[in-house]
């Protein structure tokens, strides 16, 4: 029966783990890239401009087609009215309806339409390399966080390390001190550097926890989600003098940079704004026409009967003959009855049209259009400067990339000195330690030591890492590893 549990057990336990497994999310830095770039919110702002901006430029292109617009109406009136037919006076309850249309198209403005569309054609590629920006943004981001992980992956590996080193010892000592060979306070002081170790390895799993959680936050990932990182086959530089000057990797941003190209955008566009304000002082010239009809049920005519259209009937005159005898006449008498004119009659017979040829000359509009010039020329200027901003604070930002990746790039190097010069004092002071010729306090002060640079040296290569790879994001390179 004891058997029989164990092994349901152990069965429960695989498929536990296996489901566990199958459930984990293994990603590496490009997917988590993609991820945060499809949950941001900045990017989808932007994108929403940037569609924004697409409308506005498809509108702006449909200003060059004629307009055209038709409209009808349907309706009752009565009391003293007009016939809207004869426009004679009548008093009555009248049925009327109404169609009507016009099309109009501008001949010239003066480039104000084609200005106006190069205009928002230059503001939709500013709005595109907006969401290049925002993009960028976030990718530098994630690269950051993804390396944070790793980085405090291999701290806890390390502390693990040390824990288990400081573990292994104990056991020694231990068997030392029941033999006499060691007293008990090294026994008891090695308990302690345990310890240590332990709250070091606390430490550090809480800094990997956290770093993982600022890594699925800015992925807009929740955090019950479980995620596994693949870790990047990372080659190191040998050193600073493999990278380009901060002058060329400037000029290189200057032509990748989605920020630098946007503005120079917005300079153009303020440019073609200009020329569509300065529009405002041209006459217009326009084309328009228009059609109208209209129905109602008082406009009535008189109908023959077909099959008795009527007979001659003498009807007696004002004339006389000279004998006295009146003067008769026949006279046609029509059969029929008075019927309301149909609606395709009447919509024929009242329908009107016309064509025009418009000329606007603007001589004093209360100097809107020269405001509207000022105001052009003003976000011009503002647009020349933003562009220079965005040049010193690129070049502002390279400067400083290329320092600290340089500074960065000799930490490591003397990183990697320390570690092998503690590396081996401590191998010299753990062999004395064991053989009873060095006391715990050495031993203590050489493995704390060892354990300290041996984390510097893992927090400066990532450093190292992430400066060289923001120089690498500056000349137009792939983030990814």
């Amino acid at each position: 029966m004891r058997k029989l549990t164990l092994t349901i057990l152990i069965a429960v336990f695989i498929g536990h783990h296996a489901q566990s497994q199958d459930s984990l999310n293994v990603m590496d830095l490009q997917q988590c890239i993609d991820v945060a770039i499809e949950n941001n919110l900045s990017v989808r702002r932007s994108n929403l401009q940037k569609e924004g901006a697409r409308v506005a430029y498809n509108q702006s292109r449909a200003e060059m087609l004629p307009s055209l617009n038709v409209g009808g109406n349907y309706g009752y009136n009565w009391g003293r009215s007009i016939d809207p037919t004869s426009n004679d006076f009548i008093t009555q309850q009248i049925n009327f309806s109404g169609f009507n249309g016009n099309a109009s198209v501008t001949l010239f403005n003066w480039f104000r339409i084609t200005n106006t569309v190069k205009q928002n054609r230059l503001g939709l590629e500013s709005a595109e390399y907006d969401v290049d920006k925002a993009i960028n943004d976030i990718s530098l981001n994630i690269v950051t966080f993804y390396l944070n992980v790793i980085l405090n992956r291999e701290l806890v590996e390390n502390a693990q390390y040390q824990l288990e080193s400081s573990q292994e010892q104990l056991d020694r000592t231990k068997k030392l001190v029941a033999g006499g060979a060691l007293p008990r306070t090294s026994e008891l002081e090695l308990v302690s550097q345990v310890a240590t170790n332990e709250v070091n390895l606390v430490n550090a799993e809480n800094n990997l926890n956290l770093a993982l959680l600022n890594l699925k936050q800015a992925m807009l990932l929740p955090v019950s989600e479980d995620i596994e990182l693949l870790v990047p086959e990372l080659e190191m530089e040998t050193g600073p003098d493999m990278l380009t000057s901060p002058e060329e990797v400037y000029q290189a941003a200057l032509s990748t940079m989605p920020e630098i190209q946007s503005a120079e955008l917005q300079v153009e566009q303020s440019v073609m704004g200009v020329k569509v304000a300065e529009a405002g002082y041209a006459p217009t010239l326009s084309l328009s026409g228009s059609f109208r009809t209209n129905y109602s049920d008082a406009f009535k005519t008189f109908v023959i009967d077909e099959n008795d259209p009527g007979s001659f009937q003498q009807r007696e005159t004002d004339y006389f003959l000279a004998d006295g005898t009146q003067v008769f006449e026949n006279t046609f008498v029509p059969n029929g009855d008075v019927q309301t004119v149909g609606y395709g009659d009447q919509f024929d017979q009242n329908l009107s049209r016309s064509v025009s040829l418009n000329l606007n000359i603007p001589i004093f509009n209360n100097l809107r259009a020269n405001a509207g010039v000022q105001n052009a020329k003003i976000n011009l200027q503002q647009a020349e400067i933003t562009v220079l901003e965005q040049r010193n604070q690129l070049r502002q930002i390279i400067e400083q990339a290329y320092n600290d990746a340089f500074a960065a790039s000799k930490t490591f190097a003397a990183s990697q000195r320390q570690v092998e010069a503690l590396e081996e004092t401590f191998r010299s002071i753990e062999n004395q330690y064991n053989l009873g010729a060095a006391n715990f306090t050495d031993y203590q002060v050489a493995s704390n030591n060892l354990f300290r640079a041996k984390s510097d040296l893992v927090r400066a290569k990532y450093d190292f890492i992430f400066k060289t790879k923001v120089l690498d994001f500056y000349q137009g390179k792939n983030l990814t590893f």
